[in-house]
């Protein structure tokens, strides 16, 4: 058995197009505000695929770029702007944010209606009831392309490794409403392997390169690699390369199917983020 490929930047191209054919039926111009606050070289790459992706679309992007010296009441202030104003649909933070500054105070200053990053705790909250709501959207890619890749997900068990509010909790509660059987699994559980083992959908988003093994994944499962992780390149190690969470080469010949890193969820997220951008747009009218 070897892996089939879950292409997530085919399919995240097939959402962006779908939502610019959208914008230009419905004569929409939804604006994404993102706002960055230091130098940190990753959050900078990112936010600048995020403003591309946004304008190849025919949304207008809106960059803040504030010095890391930023306080938080001067952040509070950005946010409480873009709040107020009528051209901004959607408002994203890059994180991580500083130390003096606390993530959860600025995400819950963000107007619900505009949170296209689904972490305010009323979006959480409707989340978790099954509400309508904006759906994270790394959770929100990785169920797109596991509909893609699985006919029914009912009854299936699900294995979701991490448990941050980005990812970890979001997927879980998605798996849930799938009619997944789910188990969350961290630092704390005993014997992960078998855990994993048993898992006919394994989400790995723990934030370690190369955690999961190869013999970690039951035979015919569905991986999907949320890990970005940057390491020295074995061939070169003056250059970096990205890899996931998942051993990819040890797991391929056990799994049915699997993300690649990159290529996989990442380009999916960006997607997600543009469609809630968009829903936001819609419902302002």
């Amino acid at each position: 058995m070897t892996a089939r490929l879950i292409d997530g930047a085919k399919t995240a191209q097939r959402i962006r197009q779908e939502i610019a054919e959208q914008i230009r039926a419905n004569k929409l111009s939804p604006g994404l505000a993102v706002v960055l606050v230091g130098e940190n070289p990753a959050s900078q790459v990112y936010v600048r695929n995020k403003g591309k992706a946004a304008e190849e679309t025919g949304m207008h992007s809106l960059n803040h770029r504030l010095p890391e010296t930023t306080t938080q009441a001067q952040l509070l202030g950005v946010i409480d702007e873009l709040n107020h104003d009528t051209s901004v649909h959607g408002i994203l933070v890059q994180l991580p944010l500083p130390p003096q500054i606390d993530a959860q105070a600025i995400i819950a200053a963000i107007d619900p209606a505009k949170d296209v990053d689904g972490f305010h705790p009323v979006n959480a909250g409707k989340l978790s009831l099954g509400l309508p709501c904006f759906v994270p959207c790394t959770p929100q890619g990785c169920m797109i392309l596991l509909r893609e890749t699985l006919s029914d997900l009912a009854g299936k068990k699900a294995l979701v490794l991490g448990r941050s509010n980005i990812v970890g909790k979001p997927m879980a509660q998605l798996l849930l409403q799938a009619d997944c059987t789910v188990t969350v699994a961290h630092s704390k559980t005993r014997d992960l392997p078998a855990e994993c083992r048993a898992a006919d959908i394994l989400v790995a988003a723990i934030g370690r390169p190369h955690f999961v093994k190869g013999d970690w994944v039951k035979p015919g499962a569905v991986v999907i690699d949320v890990g970005i992780n940057r390491i020295p390149n074995p061939a070169d190690p003056a250059k970096t390369e990205l890899v996931g969470d998942v051993d990819f080469a040890e797991a391929a010949p056990h799994a049915r199917a699997m993300t690649p890193v990159p290529g996989g969820v990442g380009p999916m997220t960006i997607a997600c983020l543009l469609g809630n951008t968009l829903k936001a747009a819609k419902k302002s009218l």
